[in-house]
Parts: C-alpha cells; sequence; structure tokens
C-alpha cells in the first residue's frame, strides 16, 4: 500500500432488491477500507430516472444498517464530498463531457432512438463503432457548419466516446493480474444522455475522481466496461490519479451454472435479497436472509467465505475479525457456488455463538408477533439456552419455545391413544400427587421421581416419555422433557398432565 488515504465506495443503483451479491461488494470494499483504517462510501447511481423505484434507496439503508456495514459518507450521512447522489451532481458532468468534445476524444451523435432501431434490426450485431460511426449523424460525420446548426436548433443529441483504433488497453487487477483489451473490440459508449444525465461509463470515472477514490472494487461483470473507463481516465485525469482496481468474482448458481439469480432462489426455495422486497408496481414479495431468519452476523461471515478465505480452515470469523485478517490477495478469481445448506450451518454456528443475553430480544420479539407475551426475560434466557442447539434459524424459537409461555393450542393426541391404557392412566394420576409434593423442583428430581414411579409400576420409562411430552409441549419435538417441567414450574407442568389426561378420557 501507498501513503495515500484508502477510500472505497459501493455506488448501487435503486431499483430494487439488495441482491447478495451486492451485499458482498459491500463487504469487501468495507472490510478492505476498515483493515487499512480508511473510508467507505455509499454513492447513490440514481441517473437512470427510467429505472428508478420508489423506496430503494431507503432499503439500501436498512439492508447496510442490519448488516453492521455502516458508510462513513452517504447521501444521508452527509461527508466532505457531497453531494453523494449523481442526480444532483447532473452540472458537474457535462464539464467534462464537453471537454472530452473539445480534445477530440468524444464527439455529438444525433441519430434518433427510431434511426438506431432500425440499424439494429437491419444489421446483425451492430454496434456504434470505429467501423460504423463514420455512416451515422454525428459531429465526426457531418461538417462543423452542419454540427453547429443541429445544436444551435437544440436537437436531441448524445455524447459518446471517441474510442480509438487498435490500441492495447490494459490495467493491472489487484485479484487477477495484468487485463488487457484491444480497442477495436470496443463500441463507442454514451456518456451523457439526451436529457443531460451522464451514463455510469463518464459518472462513475468523475466521481471517482472528485471523491479521492483510492480503490474500486466491483463485479467482473464491469470487466467489459473496464477499457472505456480506462480511456476516460487517460483523457480527462491522467492514468497515474486511476483508482486500483478489482473484478470480484461472481457469486454462481448452486450447480455453478451460471450467475445466482432471485429466479433461482424462487425456483430452489432459498432467499438471495439481504431483506424482504416489495416490488411497488407488481406488489411482488421476495423474501430476504432477515426475515428468513438469519443472524446478520451469519449472513455477513457466510459471504465472506465465498470468494476469500484467511489460508487457514477457519471458517467462523466475526466482522472485526474479518477486517482483521482481510486481504485483497487472498480473494479467489473463480467464482464461488452458493450452497444454501452451508449458509444454514453458518447461521446455526452463530446462533450457538451468540449469548442468550444477546438473542433474547430477538426472540421476544419473534414471540411477540405471533401473539405470545414473554413477562419474564430470565426465564427466556433459560429457555433460549435449552432450545437454541435446535434452531437453524432465528424463527425456530417460535416452534421451539413458544409452549414455555402459552399453553399449546393443539394437543397430538392421537400419537398417545393407540398404546394408552389405564395403567398408564394410573401412573400419570400417580405422578401428578408425587409432584405436588415435590419441594426441590429441578430436572434430576423430577426425572428420578418419574422413573421411581415407573419401577414400582412395571412400566418401562421409554413408553411413558412420548406421552409426557405431548402433555407439555403439544407434539413429539423439545428438548429434554425434564428441562422442560422444571421450566415451566410445578403449577404448569400439573395443569398441562391434568387436562391431557381429561382429553384421553
Amino acid at each position: 500500500m501507498n501513503n495515500k488515504k484508502v477510500r472505497v465506495r459501493f455506488a448501487p443503483s435503486p431499483t430494487g432488491g439488495l441482491h447478495l451479491g451486492g451485499v458482498r461488494t459491500v463487504l469487501f470494499n468495507y472490510l478492505f477500507a476498515k483493515h487499512f483504517n480508511g473510508d467507505f462510501i455509499l454513492r447513490i447511481e440514481d441517473t437512470d430516472q427510467t429505472r428508478f423505484v420508489a423506496g430503494a434507496e431507503e432499503y439500501i439503508y436498512e439492508c447496510l444498517n442490519w448488516c453492521g456495514l455502516q458508510p462513513d459518507e452517504s447521501p444521508k450521512h452527509g461527508g466532505a464530498f457531497a453531494p453523494y447522489k449523481q442526480s444532483e451532481r447532473k452540472t458537474i458532468y457535462k464539464k467534462y463531457a464537453e471537454q472530452l468534445i473539445t480534445q477530440g476524444n468524444a464527439y455529438y451523435a444525433f441519430d434518433t432512438p427510431e434511426e438506431l432501431d432500425v440499424k439494429r434490426k437491419t444489421e446483425a450485431n451492430f454496434q456504434y463503432n470505429l467501423h460504423t460511426r463514420m455512416g451515422m449523424k454525428n459531429s465526426l460525420s457531418l461538417s462543423e457548419e452542419e454540427t453547429k446548426k443541429l445544436l444551435a436548433e437544440k436537437t436531441p443529441f448524445v455524447v459518446r466516446i471517441k474510442i480509438p483504433e487498435n490500441e492495447e488497453i490494459k490495467f493491472t487487477d489487484m485479484i487477477r493480474g495484468e487485463v488487457k483489451f484491444n480497442s477495436n473490440q470496443v463500441d463507442d459508449k454514451v456518456l451523457l444522455k439526451a436529457d443531460g444525465m451522464p451514463t455510469y461509463h463518464l459518472a462513475v470515472v468523475v466521481d471517482d475522481y472528485l471523491m479521492k477514490i483510492s480503490h474500486a472494487f466491483r463485479g467482473e461483470e464491469w470487466l467489459p466496461s473496464a477499457p472505456v473507463h480506462i480511456l476516460l481516465w487517460q483523457y480527462l485525469f491522467g492514468i497515474e490519479n486511476m483508482p486500483q482496481w478489482a473484478h470480484l468474482p461472481l457469486i454462481l448458481k448452486p450447480d455453478g451454472n451460471g450467475k445466482l439469480s432471485k429466479r433461482d432462489g424462487d425456483r430452489l426455495g432459498f432467499p438471495v435479497f439481504a431483506m424482504d422486497w416489495t416490488d411497488p408496481k407488481t406488489n411482488e414479495k421476495t423474501i430476504g436472509f432477515k426475515e428468513r431468519g438469519f443472524l446478520p452476523e451469519a449472513f455477513i461471515n457466510m459471504l465472506a467465505m465465498m470468494g476469500w478465505n484467511d489460508g487457514t480452515d477457519k471458517e467462523i470469523f466475526s466482522l472485526q475479525e474479518l477486517i482483521d485478517a482481510f486481504s485483497m490477495e487472498r480473494v479467489h478469481k473463480a467464482g464461488a457456488k452458493f450452497d444454501y445448506e452451508k449458509a444454514k450451518w453458518f447461521n446455526h454456528e452463530w446462533i450457538k455463538k451468540t449469548t442468550n443475553y444477546e438473542l433474547r430480544f430477538t426472540i421476544e420479539s419473534l414471540l411477540k408477533e405471533n401473539n405470545i407475551t414473554v413477562t419474564d426475560l430470565n426465564k427466556l434466557e433459560q429457555v433460549i439456552e435449552l432450545v437454541k442447539d435446535r434452531c437453524t434459524f432465528l424463527t425456530d424459537f417460535v416452534q421451539q419455545s413458544s409452549f414455555f409461555f402459552k399453553q399449546p393450542e393443539t394437543i397430538d393426541i392421537a400419537a398417545i391413544q393407540p398404546k394408552w391404557n389405564e395403567q398408564k392412566n394410573l401412573f400419570f394420576a400417580e405422578l401428578i400427587r408425587t409432584y405436588e409434593l415435590t419441594q426441590q423442583w429441578q430436572h434430576e428430581v423430577l426425572e428420578n421421581e418419574f422413573k421411581e414411579i415407573a419401577a414400582v409400576n412395571e412400566i418401562k420409562p421409554g413408553e411413558l416419555m412420548l406421552p409426557f411430552r405431548i402433555m407439555l409441549v403439544g407434539g413429539k419435538f423439545g428438548p429434554h422433557v425434564f428441562n422442560i417441567a422444571e421450566i415451566l414450574g410445578k403449577q404448569e407442568t400439573i395443569t398441562r398432565i391434568k387436562h391431557c389426561l381429561h382429553l384421553l378420557k
């Protein structure tokens, strides 16, 4: 690293839900910045007004907040390089577009959308480039007088970069090493649209320069744009001022065949967005990792391990541990397959790792959403300790713990009846009397008394455990049954046994 202050940015378009690939780009930017005590900037690229979606920008903030990846500068947080929203920087870009035209590195193009459509329909794989530009309507093919006349008449135009002929364009990628392009394969991209808004190509270069971005990390799908951006840096600010680049590997479908998409999640039954997203146009709701029951720590840990490792077998990292260990040199070139089972494993490990005290507020809130009121948070911590090993998702706590706070609404009597008899009925009647007299309400004592009565009545304890469990929790699930009884307390345990005996009559 040189002495230049590390400044990185994530620059999303507010067009919909935040894909886990986008969050991983945020994460790698964030980890790199914090590893070098640098700044992480959020910049909103909203220059394409046709794709703008209401609520999408606020959703991005909410996602980053949930993940614990707070920007140092953003439209919301402010900063020395404001504004951080491209639509509010519109006047800045025009100056640079005009500079490129004056230098001979860009030109006005007056072709109408209809004329371009005709070209695309009549010429296979039509590209606006060095081979076709002179046959189009632009300031290179027209005389200076004709161009001035069209501009004076306020004829709509775009500004296009003039890609040079047969030049080698290269740069060093922090992940991929030296990357080369031939300019003949690059088309004359639009830099400034007819509405005066810049395209991504011009805006990203100008903003990165003005905001003093030192490193630009983005998905590998942006590699084909690199030659245009390199030329813009060269023409406007000098290559020596260009950030160091890294193109991150794609997150692939579980079978490795192509980039992971929302449709894959819909088809295979797993989330691909960080949080729930409802499309305001279609009202279609897409579930997120948060609402599925993931801890943010697990989500971040899982994403970090998709395309990076620290060179050891260690898999569980806190955010601070990731910051300390992260280096771009250990990011893989190849795409990373998304493995939902592995994602669930990370979540389960983080649920076990998280203290009961830290979990209790989240679990209390989840129970409240399911009409279960917790009045004793210490009891909730005991319950969490008892059931957390059984929970892959935070949402699993609802089924695994609700019966501690509310009598089960349904009892699986059908699972008891086939093997129920009078001997078992008498056993539970005696168990009630014994438990009523029990002074030490601890699970070891309760289990010993249970087994003693079973031995006296010559019944195998195993034949009694399932009915006892169903009496207390309503079904065939839950932790060790005597631990359940201990936390329920004497009165509630006896009440539930009596209720079930009544149903079995």
